[in-house]
Order: C-alpha cells, then sequence, then structure tokens
C-alpha cells in the first residue's frame, strides 16, 4: 500500500489522475468500513494540503474548508444562522470522531443519515470542487445523487464549501431523534433556519430533514407555508412531507418516521424562533 501525503492541490490531482487512490481525510468511515478486508493499495490523505482547512469570510458568505474538522466548526465563531450547523456538528459520532471527522467527509460519504447535510441544505451550501478540468461549484442539493453516490468526476476532489450568509436576525436550530446521545445513526433529524419579524411572525424560513429520503431533502412548499405565521402556532400537514420516503429498518419503521418528524420540525421552528427573541 502507498500513503499519498501531498501539500498542494495540484500535486494531489495529479496523482488522482495517474493512479487509483482512496481518498482519505479524518478517516472515521473510511477505516471501519474495512475492518473485514484488506486495505486499498494506495491511500491519499488530503489533512495537509494548503487551502483545504479553516473557516474564512469571503465576500457575503462563508467558506469552509473540505478538511475542516467538525470540532473547530463546533468552535468557530460563526452567525447565528449556523447554529443548527454547529449542533450538527455537536452530534456527529463522538467527542473522538469530531476531533478527526471533516465536513466534506460527511457529504462525500452520502449517507441518508448524515448529520451535516441537512444543516448545510438550509444554508445554501454549495460544493467547491477541483480537478483536472479546474474549479467548478454546485448546489449540494445536486451533488448527493443518492445513498453513497456524488457528482465528483474521476480524479475530483471537495475542496471547501461555500455557504452564503442569511438574514442577519436569522437563527439556526437542529433536532436529531436517535437511540442514545452519542455514536447513533439518526432515526430522523431536522435542520431549521428561521427569522421572525417584529411582531413575532416568521419571515424567513428553510427547513430540511434527512434519515427520511434516499437523500436529505429541503421542504419548500413548508417553508412557503410557514411565511407569517407565530412559530408557537404552525401545523406540519402530510402534504408538507410529501416529498419524504422513509424507511423501515431496524432503528424505526417508516411510519412511525413520518409521525416523528413534523413534531420535530415544530420543535425545531420553536427552538430557532426562541433564539430570535
Amino acid at each position: 500500500m502507498s500513503y499519498f501525503v501531498p501539500t498542494e492541490l495540484g500535486e494531489a490531482i495529479g496523482l488522482m489522475a495517474v493512479r487509483d487512490v482512496n481518498i482519505v481525510a479524518g478517516g472515521t468511515d473510511f477505516y471501519p468500513s474495512r475492518v473485514s478486508g484488506p486495505l486499498p493499495d494506495d491511500i491519499l490523505d488530503v489533512t495537509r494540503i494548503s487551502g483545504l482547512t479553516g473557516i474564512t469570510r469571503v465576500g457575503d458568505g462563508i467558506r469552509i474548508g473540505a478538511a475542516t474538522r467538525w470540532s473547530d466548526i463546533v468552535h468557530a465563531d460563526l452567525p447565528a444562522a449556523f447554529a443548527g450547523l454547529q449542533a450538527a456538528g455537536r452530534e456527529v459520532g463522538s467527542l473522538q470522531i469530531q476531533n478527526a471527522g471533516t465536513i466534506a467527509g460527511n457529504i462525500c460519504n452520502a449517507s441518508p443519515a448524515a448529520d451535516g447535510v441537512p444543516p448545510l441544505l438550509t444554508l445554501g451550501a454549495k460544493v467547491e470542487l477541483a480537478g483536472p478540468d479546474g474549479t467548478r461549484q454546485m448546489p449540494l442539493a445536486s451533488f448527493i445523487k443518492g445513498p453513497r453516490q456524488t457528482a465528483l468526476r474521476a480524479a475530483e476532489l471537495v475542496t471547501a464549501l461555500h455557504l452564503p450568509l442569511p438574514p442577519s436576525h436569522a437563527r439556526g436550530a437542529f433536532e436529531k431523534l436517535g437511540s442514545r446521545k452519542y455514536l447513533v445513526i439518526s432515526i430522523t433529524m431536522t435542520a431549521v433556519v428561521i427569522g421572525c419579524d417584529a411582531s413575532g411572525r416568521i419571515d424567513f424560513a428553510r427547513v430540511a430533514v434527512g434519515a427520511c429520503s434516499p437523500v436529505a431533502l429541503r421542504l419548500t412548499a413548508l417553508e412557503d407555508d410557514l411565511l407569517g405565521q407565530i412559530p408557537d402556532a404552525i401545523v406540519v400537514e402530510p402534504h408538507h412531507l410529501a416529498e419524504l420516503a422513509p424507511i423501515s429498518d431496524v432503528r424505526a419503521d417508516a411510519a412511525f418516521r413520518m409521525e416523528a418528524v413534523g413534531e420535530q420540525i415544530r420543535r425545531a421552528v420553536c427552538k430557532a424562533a426562541d433564539a430570535n427573541g
């Protein structure tokens, strides 16, 4: 096995163009998935590549480097709209995993229950990718194609996520339902970004749900219907959840997930709205 640790992006892309490498950052998903078999021939560690770590203000948004650890995101000084993303970071695995796992690893793993995806969707995240043909960006909703499927091209890797700043009065929140606090795969999870006007009515709403469909989804019909409502009085109707397609598995059946997520959305909206006050 060859283990490559480049320090420049061009070097990494060059290696990917000529060798069949497995990209690794924190390795918190990569190594456990191979406990029953041999490691692959070549590994490309991206954690030392210049520009792939750190959280910076860029224009009217925030740039998070692909290899930025969850613990760094949790403790960063970010706007209140990012509170849901930070709360999700505190739910990723355990403290040890948060200290190693990266934000890009969470999205590239493309699990329907990836904790980071719903809050990133509510923040309008775009994925920055680099490869032999240069750099491009695409919405996160287009990047994740399905379970374990992404839009990554050959010899291409994620270099950053770009998050436009929501209105300054908006606040984020995250709710996760699982069988225990840490090291648990979500039964359902919901992220929101909510803003309220001077009268206490919702004037900005973003809602995304994970673990209830092949990929996490924003519920745009619900977002539209939340506008003008008092948070404590919101009602989540069945048609608001029509895009979801939860499965039945060892953690919960589909009917329970559908019932639970409506209450979870209500709680998340109220939590974010309370922070507005």
